[in-house]
């Protein structure tokens, strides 16, 4: 693992007030996408397999959060956790970790 990624992983979670890291084909990742177009349609989200050092974004996602699978989601900087907890936080809830 690079620093560089180690630095890039930061500045994106620091940067976004919704940072998701993604794959194209994972049911769980379309799931929070879909439930965040209707909460924030300006979540950035990072398609891990769509770049070249995805697999490596992954990892350091992996060591900060101790989460190994997508979609990996924070809000305001806070590590969510997944799909199935943010599913759990509702639409509501979600709305006010992103205005605080």
């Amino acid at each position: 693992m690079s620093q560089q990624t180690v630095a890039q992983v930061q500045d994106l979670i620091k940067s976004h007030k919704v940072f998701v890291a993604s794959k194209t084909y994972c049911p769980y990742c379309s799931a929070t996408k879909k439930f965040l177009e209707d909460v924030y349609p300006d979540a950035y989200v990072l398609e891990l397999d769509t770049i070249d050092n995805g697999s490596e974004i992954q990892q350091v996602l992996a060591e900060i959060t101790g989460q190994r699978t997508v979609p990996n989601i924070f809000i305001n900087e806070k590590h969510i956790g997944g799909n199935s907890d943010l599913q759990a936080l509702g639409k509501e809830k979600v709305k006010q970790l992103i205005g605080a």
